[in-house]
Order: C-alpha cells, then sequence, then structure tokens
C-alpha cells in the first residue's frame, strides 16, 4: 500500500498519534478516534500504515559502515538500576580516543532509529553508547506498540539510574576521552535534562522535546545546554517558560531553538511527523554544539 504524504494527514491525526505514543490513549481508542479522519478517499487503513514506523526503508548509517570501527552491543553494570544493562556501543573510525555521546531512547526501548542516531554520532567523530532501558524485560521487543507497554511496567527513576551508569560506562571506556554528553528524544529529553542535574561534569546535553526537570534542581546543573523544541508540541512546549526562567536565574548556559511547524518526534525519520530540512538543521546543530563542548 502506498503510503500518505504528510501533507494528506491532518494535524488532528498527528496529535492522536502523540496522545497515542505517550499512552494517554491506547490502540483501540487511537483506531476509533483516527477514523474520523478517514475522508475524501483516505481509508483508515492508509492513516494506519502511514503513521505507524517504517524501520526497513529508513535507516540512515549501516552496522558496517567503513566511517566506524564497529557498531556492536555490550553490556554495563547498571547497580542502582536494572542491574545489567545492553547498549549499542559505536566507535569512530582512526585511532586515538574519541568524546563521548550517551544516546537515549523514546519511551518504547532500543529501536532501529535510535541505534541509527547511535550510529550517525559515530560517524561524527564521537564514541556513542545507546541503552536499552528494556533490559531488565528482556530488551526491546521489536515492535514499538510492546515496547511502550514494556516501558510504562518500568520506573522512570530506576531507567535514569541505567543512562547515569551509561555515562560512567562511556567516560571510563579505554576508547573515550572522557568528555561526554548526552542527547535524548521525548522521554530520553527528560533523561536528558536530569542527567545534567545529575552528573556535575557532564560536557553537555542537548534535549529533544523532553520534559523539563523540577525547577528546584536547575542550580545544580553545570552543563551546556541546547534545548530543541517542535513549534506544534504544546504539550511539552507548556513547561519550557518556567524553565528558561530558572536557568536565567541561576545564569546557566543554554540555548532554546523552536522549529517552526513541526510535531513532536520531528526528528525520527521513521514516521511522517519527519520534518526533513528541520530535522537536518537540528542535528547540523547538535553535532555543532557537542564539538564545541566537549574537549
Amino acid at each position: 500500500m502506498e503510503k500518505l504524504r504528510k501533507e494528506d494527514i491532518p494535524q488532528e491525526a498527528f496529535d492522536l498519534y502523540d496522545y497515542y505514543c505517550h499512552n494517554k490513549l491506547d490502540r483501540r481508542t487511537f483506531v476509533e478516534k483516527l477514523s474520523v479522519y478517514a475522508v475524501g478517499g483516505i481509508t483508515i487503513t492508509a492513516l494506519m500504515s502511514s503513521m505507524m514506523p517504517d524501520y526497513v526503508n529508513t535507516r540512515t548509517v549501516e552496522p558496517t559502515d567503513d566511517r566506524m570501527q564497529s557498531s556492536d552491543y555490550v553490556m554495563y553494570d547498571s547497580p542502582k538500576g536494572g542491574g545489567q544493562i545492553k547498549g549499542l556501543l559505536s566507535k569512530p573510525a582512526g585511532s586515538g580516543k574519541f568524546p563521548g555521546i550517551v544516546v537515549v531512547h523514546e519511551n518504547r526501548g532500543l529501536n532501529p532509529y535510535i541505534e541509527d542516531v547511535g550510529r550517525r554520532c559515530a560517524v561524527d567523530g564521537f564514541i556513542s553508547i545507546a541503552p536499552d532501558a528494556l533490559t531488565p524485560l528482556g530488551g526491546y521487543p521489536g515492535n514499538d506498540d510492546e515496547g511502550r507497554a514494556m516501558q510504562a511496567k518500568l520506573d522512570r527513576n530506576s531507567m535514569l539510574e541505567d543512562f547515569i551508569a551509561a555515562y560512567e560506562f562511556l567516560k571510563n571506556h579505554p576508547d573515550c576521552d572522557g568528555n561526554v554528553g548526552v542527547v535524548g528524544f521525548c522521554f530520553g529529553g527528560w533523561i536528558a535534562n536530569t542527567m545534567a542535574v545529575r552528573i556535575p561534569d557532564l560536557g553537555a546535553a542537548v534535549p529533544y522535546y523532553g520534559g523539563q526537570p523540577a525547577l528546584e534542581d536547575v542550580p545544580k546543573i553545570n552543563a551546556p545546554l541546547l534545548v530543541i523544541y517542535a513549534e506544534l508540541d504544546e504539550r511539552v512546549n507548556a513547561g519550557w517558560p518556567a524553565y528558561e526562567e530558572a536557568l536565567k536565574a541561576n545564569n546557566k548556559k543554554y540555548e532554546m531553538i523552536k522549529y517552526p511547524g513541526v510535531n513532536h518526534g520531528f526528528h525520527n525519520n521513521t514516521t511522517p511527523r519527519y520534518d526533513e530540512p528541520s530535522a537536518k538543521l537540528a542535528w547540523e546543530k547538535t553535532i555543532a554544539f557537542f564539538k564545541e563542548n566537549l574537549k
């Protein structure tokens, strides 16, 4: 079946998808509400097919890409979190030590999109680790619906410890120069914000459309922040004014970029929420930010 263009999908359908992705609607209710927009020759089957992620045709960096030394799964210790956690460790080609990036997944585990982001970091010159916080439950199950259900069973503060442990693992890795930052998406954006609170020597944090940390914790932030939002993401954006006020009041180094006319998840190139021009520009800025601060 030919997929619909993003322009053919009503904004209201994207809003419903956002609620569905964040466990505010179950699948049955999502389909029922989505059916309202199956008009003018657009079928509910076409809408559903077009809005679900495509992991087959969207990979941008192959695991065997010669710009990397390797991209392999590892296990690392997370004693305050899930115990033993699986992650994808990707190393750039070349010799010497590299700055590091922890890549934090959305609310569905280490899916192919996040693995691809980890490899993108490597081809841009960073050693990266993309952990799977679903490891204690058996790991990412192969589809996002089950992944969301699994992640909803885990305590987010325990998962936070898994990503803090990933930072320690990467910082002490023999191929890392000790300068480590974090980038995270959605749930991972909250993790990135909160790692900036929890880790005094974090090199940089780039939260994409993520929830803000507790305002009383903002004074603890030392890392420079590149905060990325989507204009149409009213749910997450609502927390920004108070966060910015706290950052300013505490003289924190930050930059916020809100990309116009795009939805939550616009960086994720596997769904129709993807906006290629904004996503590419945001990623260029992300890499430049890490190169500036992780040295």
